[in-house]
């Protein structure tokens, strides 16, 4: 080929390649286009932003991977952190999981939040049995955790939901769980204090759900709540933050007023206050209009969120990003079903941004 027309046909390869690399970004999700995520409006106000992640789908799915790059700034492990994860054979710790997410936040500087340390769920079928085998062998369960677990994230992990739901739905004020039944009330006192000892600088996170809105059960849940926090504080026991987990329902009514009472109650106790779990579930009863669904959810995103952060949160995180992934999806227990599903995440199922991430932004924006 002579010269010119070599060059001829390179540049009209080269003007090929680059028609079809714009025509694929135009047709890439706008979260994967976008140049500033919900991380980065959120820390401007001095607010960290992030959600739950799974690490086989960050590693399998680029769009989920991207997605969590351009929105946000912490990372929560979904299920990497839990006793079953960390520990499924007695004695045998495999950190795989969590591993890689430390180092993808780590070369992405974003930080990393665990969950969960001590937790009725998520334990494996030996430690179930082992906690049926008197108290002594209970305290050895949870110390040879909290050894391993925590001397392998101190340098990098710095937030933990250390207990996780220790609160009845209804009736005693405790839920019963392996660990209360093993140990006894004290268990919650047991477990923080561990921590701490093991790292005297971690944020030492109690994390419930249950009590955001304005019903019956929930305003109980608070007074609960409020009781087992002053319990702890009193009895000198280390506690540094109640973690709200924000699943919310559409079905029960949201009071901004009496929330903002309720964490000016847990803010006058010297703790402060994380949204650790946020997402929404719907009713069947919702418009059938996607539009007119999402409004809604928006709508109580914004009262919600805003009523946090002028309460004192500085964190708020998102189970999850997108409703392709959502456990308010994927659970039979709380699906939709029928061809219907949850829209309670601030991304749809093809990665665009909903009201809801809107309603996040303006609320991260002090109302703008």
């Amino acid at each position: 080929m002579a010269r010119r027309g070599f060059l001829l046909a390179g540049s009209g390869l080269a003007l090929s390649s680059c028609v079809r690399a714009r025509a694929q970004d135009q047709q890439m999700p706008e979260v994967l286009r976008a140049m500033t995520g919900l991380g980065e409006i959120a820390r401007a106000r001095g607010i960290s932003f992030g959600a739950a992640m799974l690490t086989h789908l960050m590693q399998r799915d680029p769009a989920y991977e991207a997605a969590f790059a351009a929105e946000a700034a912490v990372i929560v492990s979904e299920w990497e952190g839990k006793f079953a994860a960390l520990q499924p054979e007695e004695g045998k710790f495999d950190t795989s999981l969590l591993d890689a997410q430390l180092r993808w936040a780590q070369q992405r500087g974003r930080t990393l939040r665990g969950h969960a340390l001590v937790w009725h769920e998520s334990l494996p079928a030996w430690a179930e049995r082992a906690l049926t085998e008197g108290r002594d062998r209970a305290l050895g369960i949870m110390t040879a955790h909290f050894d391993r677990v925590l001397s392998h994230t101190r340098s990098q992990i710095r937030d933990w939901d250390v207990v996780n739901e220790p609160i009845a739905t209804a009736g005693d004020q405790l839920r019963d769980t392996p660990w209360l039944r093993a140990l006894g009330p004290e268990y919650i006192d047991i477990a923080l204090k561990m921590a701490r000892e093991r790292d005297p600088t971690l944020r030492i996170v109690l994390n419930e759900y249950g009590f955001e809105e304005d019903v019956p059960e929930a305003l109980l849940k608070r007074q609960q709540l409020l009781a087992l926090l002053r319990g702890l504080l009193e009895r000198k026991v280390p506690l540094d933050a109640l973690g709200i987990q924000g699943h919310l329902h559409m079905s029960r009514p949201f009071n901004a007023a009496s929330f903002a009472g309720f964490l000016a109650e847990v803010r006058s106790l010297g703790l402060q206050v994380l949204i650790t779990e946020l997402d929404i579930r719907e009713t069947w009863d919702a418009p059938q209009e996607i539009a007119a669904r999402d409004a809604l959810v928006a709508e109580r995103t914004y009262a919600f969120v805003s009523t946090a952060l002028e309460g004192g949160a500085r964190t708020v995180l998102s189970w999850g990003l997108s409703d392709k992934y959502s456990w308010l999806a994927n659970t039979p227990a709380v699906a939709m079903g029928q061809g219907r599903v949850h829209r309670g995440l601030p991304l749809d199922d093809n990665w665009q941004r909903k009201p809801m991430w809107h309603a996040l932004a303006r609320a991260f924006r002090g109302g703008d």
